[in-house]
């Protein structure tokens, strides 16, 4: 009795797993984005300048969570977040953002995958514990990393996330993130 009623939960889960799972995978062409122009903007010398400025300043991880705690309990956007926003190399991703509609939001981190620039408000300060950030740097070997397609709640859109990492001679320095609108991808 006990093993047939194993088998029979082992059955329902089973039969379960892909009715649970949204996950989707990105359409050939984000991929096909993702491995060219995306990765190029990695080599993008006001990035890499933005992101090596940044490392420079040599700020611990604690610091970095102990900024992340403050940026996820602050509603709005507080004067530090819309530095970032508006800094150099903020308003050079949110020209890029602006070239393509797909672009719904980017965002460039440091070594340690803290936001140094962003075109709109990220949930967190910290992406260094997601797989956006531990699969683009990779412990410094640089890859690209496209993640399933999702429904974005506050996008209202279908949106997949690519992460390239930011180049320097050879060297990865960081990661940037680009939120793709699938929808709006040609």
């Amino acid at each position: 009795m006990k093993k047939a009623f194993i088998l029979l939960v082992i059955g329902f889960a089973l039969i379960l797993t892909p009715a649970l799972s949204n996950a989707e995978q990105a359409p050939a062409k984000v991929i096909e984005l993702a491995n060219s122009t995306l990765a190029g903007v990695g080599k993008d010398p006001v990035i890499i300048k933005a992101v090596k400025d940044q490392n420079a300043k040599g700020i611990s991880l604690e610091q970095i969570k102990a900024k992340d705690t403050e940026w996820k309990n602050t509603p709005g956007i507080a004067e530090y977040m819309k530095a970032i926003m508006e800094s150099e190399c903020g308003r050079h991703l949110r020209n890029i953002q602006e070239s393509e509609s797909f672009y719904a939001e980017i965002f460039v981190m440091d070594n340690q995958g803290a936001n140094v620039a962003m075109t709109d408000k990220t949930s967190d300060f910290w992406q260094g514990d997601e797989a956006k950030f531990q699969k683009s740097f990779n412990n410094g070997k640089g890859a690209v990393f496209v993640d399933e397609v999702e429904f974005d709640d506050s996008a209202q859109a279908y949106l997949v996330q690519v992460s390239v990492p930011v180049i320097d001679g050879g060297k990865t320095v960081g990661a940037i993130t680009f939120g793709i609108d699938v929808d709006q991808i040609q």
